[in-house]
C-alpha cells in the first residue's frame, strides 16, 4: 500500500491522467477523425499532455481549493 501522505499526488497523478486522456482523445478525434494512425496520434498527444498537467494540476490543486473554502458556505 501508499503511504497516505502521498494522497495529494497520486489524486493529481490520476487526475490528470484521465483528464488528459479525454481532452487529448476529443481534441484528436476532431482534428484527425478516426483513421488507422488514430490511436497512436492519440497516445502520443495524451502523453505529451499529461507531462504538462500534471505538474498544472499539483500547483493548481492549493490554489483551487483555497477559492473554493472562501466561496462555500460554513456548515454549523
Amino acid at each position: 500500500m501508499i503511504p497516505a501522505r502521498y494522497g495529494p499526488v497520486l489524486f493529481s497523478f490520476i487526475l490528470s491522467g484521465v483528464m488528459s486522456l479525454l481532452v487529448s482523445g476529443i481534441s484528436t478525434f476532431r482534428a484527425a477523425q478516426v483513421d488507422q494512425g488514430f490511436l497512436g496520434l492519440w497516445v502520443g498527444t495524451w502523453l505529451t499532455g499529461w507531462l504538462f498537467a500534471f505538474p498544472a494540476v499539483m500547483l493548481a490543486a492549493p490554489l483551487a481549493r483555497r477559492v473554493v473554502a472562501r466561496v462555500v458556505a460554513r456548515e454549523g
